[in-house]
């Protein structure tokens, strides 16, 4: 059995997964997704040529744990029903405090990203759901496959992203099912197909689930802490389910907290969704800590450290702003995690979130992207030093 690579030599690094698509591949995407008549071949065509390119790019940033950067999807999560039947219309999903309380911030951010995918107006579900995605995620598999085996592949593991049951059905709205709980069950069962062929490819299994926390200020923004806290609990136990029969140590965990450069003033603490998140039966966790509203969490994380058989994979690079990260303070950020959770080889050093989660929804320009991933590995390799000596 493959265990998840550790920090047992040096501080190992990764990313959330996204990364910027470039042109042509955004604008045939959005067509592509918007219903147009385009060539499925093109779309592979020009996918597979983009995942060498970002792959050649993680590789001389010295990325030890690598992906795809999710080139063929039009969504972290927004890509499930081209995959999946069962889905269709528009949700109307509600709108966060900070949007309506700023609305000079939100003029400013549409302005910004006039053209994405289905974000806030992504389909819903309308009839019963079914996986028919296995074509689509094999070619996915094969397209990361080979471009891994490249010679200047730097990687020493693998990982490939799928979204949480839990943020398929709070951004995809039910209209079908006649409870929450019976929507999240049905998207178990169909999702555990996808997690199950990416474990049995040879891939870690990257969950992402910002239904774990920035659900607290869209769809839940009316719920007290404790309230949302259960709602965590409830996804955590839905995503258990989807897991059972895949070993914890071939899955990690991504929670966020919304990737929007704003005001993020509602967000929910991380002490409020640390308990619940510590019951998912997985091998990692990655959390923010690089952005000015998430720096302080690692009081957080020491008052509530992670179980022992749970790493931590911090976000030690901001996925919102331009500014590129020094080495030097990547390099505390990685040390005041390992401070908090007083084990230096359960922490891999992250980014926030993925620089490219929606296509058009880029804050970050793709240049600065691959040397913020530079100065993560430059960051990594000084707190190595510090850390061992």
């Amino acid at each position: 059995i493959c265990f998840m690579k550790l920090s047992t030599d040096k501080i190992l690094t990764t990313h959330a997964g996204s990364l910027p698509r470039g042109e042509p591949l955004s604008s045939l995407l959005i067509d592509d997704e918007d219903g147009k008549r385009i060539d499925p071949k093109k779309i592979d065509e020009v996918a597979d040529e983009r995942v060498a390119y970002v792959m050649e790019k993680e590789a001389q940033a010295g990325i030890d744990i690598a992906n795809d950067g999710e080139q063929g999807r039009v969504g972290f999560q927004t890509y499930v029903p081209q995959r999946m039947s069962g889905f269709g219309g528009v949700s109307s999903r509600p709108y966060g405090k900070e949007f309506i309380e700023f609305a000079k911030f939100t003029e400013r951010m549409q302005a910004r990203i006039p053209k994405t995918s289905k974000v806030f107006d992504a389909p819903e579900a309308i009839g019963e759901l079914s996986y028919r995605g296995e074509a689509e995620l094999q070619k996915e598999i094969d397209r990361s496959l080979r471009n891994a085996s490249n010679p200047n592949a730097h990687a020493t593991e693998r990982f490939m992203n799928a979204p949480s049951p839990g943020v398929i059905a709070t951004t995809m709205m039910n209209a079908y099912y006649e409870s929450d709980q019976a929507y999240l069950d049905a998207i178990v069962r169909e999702m555990s197909k996808e997690y199950r062929a990416v474990v049995d490819a040879g891939f870690v299994l990257q969950i992402d689930a910002p239904d774990l926390a920035m659900e607290r200020v869209l769809l839940y923004q009316d719920l007290t802490d404790a309230e949302f806290a259960e709602k965590v609990e409830q996804h955590v136990d839905a995503l258990n389910a989807a897991l059972e029969g895949i070993p914890r140590d071939r899955v990690r965990l991504h929670v966020c907290w919304g990737n929007w450069e704003g005001p993020h003033c509602y967000d929910v603490a991380m002490e409020v969704v640390l308990p619940p998140i510590y019951q998912a039966k997985v091998g990692a966790v990655g959390l923010e800590f690089a952005n000015p509203r998430r720096q302080h969490e690692t009081a957080a994380l020491k008052k509530n450290p992670p179980p022992p058989e749970m790493a931590i994979i911090p976000g030690v690079i901001d996925s919102k702003s331009n500014f590129i990260e020094h080495p030097e303070v990547v390099a505390q950020r990685i040390e005041a995690v390992v401070d908090a959770i007083g084990d230096r080889e359960r922490v891999i050093a992250g980014v926030d979130c993925g620089f490219g989660t929606f296509v058009g929804w880029e804050w970050v320009a793709e240049d600065v992207v691959w040397a913020k991933l530079k100065t993560l590995r430059e960051g990594a390799d000084l707190a190595t030093s510090r850390l061992w000596g």
